[in-house]
This record gives C-alpha cells, structure tokens and sequence, in this order.
C-alpha cells in the first residue's frame, strides 16, 4: 500500500504526493558526490594526495574557487577559479580569498603528514589591488623532505571537519574555558581572534546576526544568486557537486512539479521565504558563543584569515564543538552597509576604521553534520 505526504506549496495549498520508494526518498547525497570524503586514492602522487585533502575545505556558498597549476616539479600554484565567484554576495571577492586560505592550509597540514618541509609564498607575482581579482596566482606552495618535521595534530580532523547549520542545543552553554581552548589554537600572527560566551554579548550578536541575515534574503540579487546555486536532488547535485545541495524528498517533489522557480525571488508570505527565514532564525538565535577573526585590510589578510579559520574549524572539531560561519553580516554589497558598521563597531570598536573582521561564526554543540559535494580532483587541476 502506498502512503501519501501533503506538501504545503509556495502558494499556500496542498499538494497530495504519493510516496516513493524509499531508495528514491532518500535525503542523502549521492556516494559519488561525496566520494572525496574517503579520502585520497592509493595511487596519488604526493601533490595528489594533499590536494585531495585539500579539496575538502570549507569555501564560500561551497564553491571550491580553486585552480592548481603541477608543472612545477615539487610545487603546486594555486589561482583563483574566475568562473566560481559570488558576485551579488561577494562583490570585491574577500570571501573567495578567504576561501583560498582554507585551501592552503589544508594543503600545509597535509603535506605536513608527509614529513615535508613546506615553504609559503603569497601572491608571488604581487597581491591583488584591493576590490579586484587576477589571473596572477595566489600561492605558491614548495616541499622538500624535511629531516625534523612533525605533523600537525590538526591533520585527523580534515576527514571530520563538517559545519553543522541546523540549531544548536541551547540547553548546553559552552564554558569561558572551553572558548579559550578554541580561541588558542596557532594561527598566522596578522590574525587577531576574539570571542565571547557572555549572555549578554551573545544576546546582542545573536540579533545583529539576525538583522543581517534578513538583510541577505530580501534583497533580489543575494537571493537569485543563492537559488541559482541551489542544487536539487541526486541528478542536479551530481552534475555540480557545489554550492547548497538539497536532497529532501519534499523539496525535490516540489520542484519537480515546477512549484520552485528559481528565477523568481520568493514573496516575503510565501512558504518558500518563511522558511528560508526560520533556518536563519535557528541557526543565529542557536548561538551559543561567538569567535571572529579580523586582520588589516588586503588581500594578504584575507587569505591569512581563511587559514586562520580552517585551523579554528579543525580545533573546534578537536574539541567536540561547532563552529559555523554566520558571515552575512560581513559582506559588503550595498544593502548590508548597516548591519556590516555594527557588527564592526561591536566586535572591534576604535578598530573597525584600521582592521577588517574576515570571518564570525557561532560557537555551540549540535548535531553531527554529513557530508557535502566535492567535485572531482581532476576540476581543479590546470591541464
């Protein structure tokens, strides 16, 4: 006997849908979408093999804005992917720099693991001009065995590093001790952290996250491009292997029966808002602590942050806490100039007219996160 779900639609009725197999119900991702979490093949070379690592990092919206270069005998160039950027979101392209620090450090901690001796060298043929990208490389990572070099402990946490976006449990307060702990972890000099566990503290960033968060969802080009890189059901995330994938049996049958158009932004009383609005809310009201990273401006901080940031992800992880990035209110299209001066005038007071806050994200205990889509090791590299 077939049993039948009622799905609420975007225009406010009901749609009687009957149930699937459970195989095609399934909400997880395709093995093959997330095959890069096994880890690298057997038969890498090493420049494979701490690249696939590498692969895993957290990036912006999941875009994976890497590009590698391997001609080089024992090193790896690594350059902005110009066709993976975020242009309503991130118009002067600081979170996708971010992104690139993740990346490197992955690969330094992997190589690391190796016994190799890793020498660093940012914008070898100079930084970016600030707003601006180019086809200049980012990085330029040699190796060479290394007769004392000891592996970082942060390397085990690469395959479990996952960011949690549901609620946080709020019946578990995360301890000053337990802030420390994951605020101490080493990390670039030019990087300042901070963070807070204080009720109060915590009351107000919860709001300003809040505030910048319904900045993000009524504004038509940071939804139209969010929707544009929302990948639904096991075909679409598949073919991309990027962005917010999507695998719910009732948001895939939504969308099949054309219910989800993804050119158009969602009227703020339909479904389809109120409940982007409510994953917010979880999320931001769930906090229960904060940490933030801030450098001086420039590309060089940036990319110091986004390494920052994955060694706080993987301490985090060390530790049995989440750490999820609420960086809405840090992006700097027109519309977030008021939720972006407060949040800078509360995290960094005088400071904020002299430094740049990269990254913020909530602090708690949640559940254990899956997965998400990788794209193929062989995408990222320059033939």
């Amino acid at each position: 006997m077939h049993r039948r779900n009622f799905i609420r639609i975007l225009g406010g009725g009901c749609v009687a849908l009957t149930t699937l197999p459970m195989a095609a119900c399934s909400s997880s991702f395709p093995d093959e979408a997330v095959a890069a979490w096994a880890g690298p093949s057997a038969s890498a070379s090493l420049a494979e093999w701490a690249l696939a690592w590498a692969l895993l990092s957290p990036s912006a919206h999941n875009m994976q804005p890497w590009l590698v270069d391997l001609k080089e005998p024992d090193t790896i160039t690594l350059y902005v992917d110009r066709e993976r950027l975020l242009p309503a979101t991130d118009p002067w392209f600081r979170q996708i720099m971010v992104s690139q620090g993740c990346f490197i450090e992955a690969l330094l901690i992997a190589l690391r693991e190796r016994g190799m001796e890793t020498q660093l060298e940012l914008f070898p043929s100079g930084a970016f001009p600030a707003r601006t990208l180019s086809d200049q490389p980012v990085a330029r990572i040699r190796w060479r065995r290394g007769g004392s070099v000891s592996s970082d402990p942060l390397f085990a946490q690469l395959q479990r590093r996952h960011t949690a976006k549901d609620a946080y449990d709020t019946t578990r307060p995360v301890s000053p001790e337990g802030l420390q702990q994951l605020l101490s972890v080493s990390r670039p000099e030019s990087v300042a952290v901070g963070g807070s566990v204080d009720r109060e503290r915590v009351a107000v960033l919860r709001r300003l996250c809040m505030e910048a968060a319904e900045v993000e969802i009524r504004t038509p080009a940071t939804v139209l491009e969010s929707q544009r890189l929302t990948r639904i059901g096991p075909d679409e995330i598949l073919q991309h292997r990027d962005g917010v994938s999507l695998n719910n049996p009732a948001v895939r049958a939504i969308a099949a029966l054309g219910l989800f158009d993804r050119s158009q932004v969602p009227p703020p009383d339909s479904v389809a808002f109120k409940s982007t609005r409510q994953h917010y809310a979880d999320a931001c009201l769930s906090a229960m602590g904060f940490a933030w990273l801030s450098t001086a401006p420039g590309r060089v901080g940036e990319v110091e942050a986004g390494r920052a940031w994955l060694r706080l992800q993987l301490q985090a992880m060390t530790l049995g806490l989440q750490l999820h990035p609420l960086s809405q209110a840090l992006q700097e299209f027109p519309e977030m100039d008021a939720p972006y001066r407060a949040m800078h005038q509360n995290l960094l007071g005088e400071a904020s007219a002299q430094r740049v806050v990269q990254m913020l994200g909530r602090v708690g205990y949640g559940s254990t996160p899956s997965a998400t889509p990788r794209r193929e090791l062989r995408a990222i590299i320059r033939a």
